[in-house]
Formats: structure tokens, C-alpha cells, sequence
């Protein structure tokens, strides 16, 4: 599966755990609000609402342990091509 993914997390349930973080610190960071974000592919917090970023190939095992082991059951990893969630609490 080499379809280009995306992923955004939804603020609304964040624990502010940092797990995303220590997964994958390239993709993923917590503001000074305690909330994990998404960030661009130049490293810019992307804070407005599901808001999405692409997931970096190398990154995407890493993405993907981030979105089973969160607590909050917040990041969502969905295909590009027809925005079907592949990974996270509304995937099939």
C-alpha cells in the first residue's frame, strides 16, 4: 500500500499525552495549549481544525503505532485519493 496518506488529530479529545510525539516528533508536536498538533512538511504547527499533513512514507509505521497507542483516541490516518480513514478510531 503505497498510497499517499494524511493525517490530522482531533483537539477536542487530546489527552496531551505526547505519545504521537515520541513516535514521530517530524510529524507530530504539542503547542503550548498541552494539545498535540500536526505539523507541515516545513515544520509548521498547523493549528486550525483537522487541519491534515501528508504522512512522510519513511514515518508512516511510526504515524500509525502513534495513532494505535494514543489514549485519546485522536489521530486519524486517512487515504488522500477518497479521504477513507485507514488508521484510527474510524477506520473499517
Amino acid at each position: 500500500m503505497n498510497e499517499a496518506l494524511e493525517v490530522w488529530i482531533d483537539q477536542d479529545l487530546c489527552t496531551g499525552d505526547g505519545i504521537c510525539v515520541q513516535y514521530a516528533p517530524e510529524v507530530f508536536e504539542l503547542d503550548i495549549d498541552g494539545l498535540a498538533y500536526v505539523k507541515s512538511a516545513d515544520d509548521e504547527l498547523l493549528q486550525a481544525p483537522r487541519a491534515t499533513t501528508p504522512v512522510p512514507l519513511p514515518l508512516l509505521q511510526d504515524v500509525v503505532d502513534s495513532a494505535k497507542e494514543c489514549p485519546g483516541d485522536c489521530i486519524h490516518v486517512r487515504r488522500v485519493s477518497d479521504s477513507v480513514e485507514v488508521y484510527g478510531p474510524d477506520a473499517e
